[in-house]
């Protein structure tokens, strides 16, 4: 099948190119100007346009029978607010109008965060977000596209829509990739400390499974259907219980107030949004770290037959993979 990718440039979207390219399908990969194209399969057609601009975006689809949009602002801050909307909401809107016109299947990888944090038990796809007290611009606007998305799929449109959890692994070190950005860093000696107790739960997700399940969904996903890509549900304790044992590094052995974060976070936004420059934390960051963020994949298991790699094994490829690499 001829299948349009967005957001294919990415950490995620690379790892997905491939196991596409790998099932034997054709690959139309939407891209602007000074995408890092490096690590993509051989054989993709490269198409200049934006998921904000509707016209590239329609023209890009035509002959497609699937359209993977996987494009996304995923920041903690930008000095545009608006881009968020802009990304997020109306490139998923233009990706719905893009795929209807060519009558393809649309495949929408939307986030964990869409659905809002869910208390200690792991949540299915039955959780709907409740559409207030959003931690950042990055949720809310996920949240308004996963409604969108919702829609859509409820009005009859072939829609799947896919929630991955953290995604990790060997790959850019992006925002999408912040786990083993996090990791290199503490290898490195050069981790801050964790914020807060370090007790609530996160879904760690391996992006070679996430890639796969990308694959799967196209293939086997049943349309208006919402899927979990997820894995083990983990503390950030115990990460990093289980980074010593996979690394033979020590936790780290401070942990920072969230009221103290939450004040530099400020600190650094309002520094941020006086000269421009991108901040290293803000408040809304430190909300999103006094949740949980737990969710069950069995769903996506079930039904797509989607394998999640148990978090320690995933940890230790990753570590071998940033040793070996030098960037740890």
């Amino acid at each position: 099948m001829r299948v349009l990718l967005t957001g294919g440039t990415g950490f995620l979207g690379k790892n997905v190119a491939r196991a596409l390219a790998a099932r034997g399908h054709e690959l139309r990969i939407l891209t602007r100007p000074g995408s890092n194209l490096g690590g993509l399969p051989e054989g993709v057609e490269l198409v200049r346009g934006d998921v904000t601009d509707a016209e590239s975006f329609r023209r890009a689809a035509e002959g497609c029978g699937a359209v993977l949009h996987m494009a996304a602002l995923v920041k903690m801050w930008v000095p545009d607010r608006g881009r968020f909307d802009e990304v997020n909401v109306g490139g998923l809107r233009n990706a719905l109008e893009a795929a209807g016109s060519a009558g393809a299947r649309l495949v929408y990888t939307s986030s964990f965060i869409a659905v809002g944090p869910t208390g200690s038990e792991p949540a299915d796809e039955g959780r709907i977000h409740p559409g207030t007290s959003f931690r950042n611009d990055y949720e809310r606007t996920k949240a308004r596209a996963d409604a969108l998305a919702r829609e859509a799929a409820a009005s009859g449109l072939d829609v799947v829509m896919l929630y991955p959890g953290v995604v990790y692994g060997p790959g850019d070190l992006t925002d999408g990739n912040l786990v083993v950005k996090m990791i290199a860093d503490h290898l490195g000696g050069r981790f801050p400390g964790i914020i807060g107790p370090g007790d609530r739960l996160w879904s760690y997700a391996f992006v070679e499974d996430v890639a796969e399940g990308h694959a799967l969904a196209l293939e086997k996903g049943r349309r208006g259907e919402r899927y979990f890509l997820c894995g083990d549900n983990v503390s950030m304790n115990g990460l990093f219980e289980k980074l010593q044992s996979v690394a033979g590094v020590a936790p780290p052995r401070r942990h920072i107030p969230y009221a103290l974060a939450s004040a530099l976070g400020w600190s650094l936004y309002a520094w941020a949004e006086l000269t421009g420059r991108d901040p290293l934390l803000t408040h809304e960051v430190v909300n999103v770290f006094r949740e949980h963020w737990a969710y069950s994949s069995a769903k996506a298991e079930r039904e797509l037959g989607y394998r999640p790699t148990p978090f320690e094994d995933g940890l230790r490829r990753t570590v071998d993979w940033l040793r070996d690499s030098r960037l740890a």
